[in-house]
């Protein structure tokens, strides 16, 4: 079984900046691929941004580029999503995701994909006001 805990988010404003970490439990040794989802008032679930343990690549969705910048520390089987220049439309519910793939580019934050499949946290709020 594998366990995924977020923290962080809370409320800022709009240009302001936020951080928000996912620590893994359990059997995290297949987790190769993790990352974050994000789902607004209305919205549906869209990816954000991934990373792949191997060679440490990501993958950012053309939306948060130059601005969320995804990290992570496999000793600690965590994943580090810092969010800069927030906007208002950025407000939503991030969702912790992993996955086990074999090579870096499967590990994509997207609608479908190994990563869409895989374990899911309960998530963490995220408000940005303007």
């Amino acid at each position: 079984q594998v366990q995924l805990v977020e923290s962080g988010g809370g409320s800022v404003q709009a240009g302001g900046s936020l951080s928000v970490s996912c620590a893994a439990s359990g059997y995290t040794a297949t987790l190769s691929c993790m990352g974050w989802f994000r789902q607004g008032p209305g919205k549906e679930r869209e990816g954000v941004a991934s990373i792949y343990s191997g060679d440490g690549s990501t993958y950012y969705d053309d939306s948060v580029k130059g601005r969320f910048t995804l990290s992570r520390d496999n000793a600690k089987n965590t994943v580090y999503l810092q969010m800069n220049s927030l906007k208002p439309e950025n407000t939503a519910i991030y969702y912790c995701a992993a996955a086990r793939v074999w090579v870096g580019s499967r590990c994509r934050a997207t609608s479908t994909g190994p990563l869409r499949d895989g374990y899911w946290g309960q998530g963490t709020q995220v408000t940005v006001s303007s």
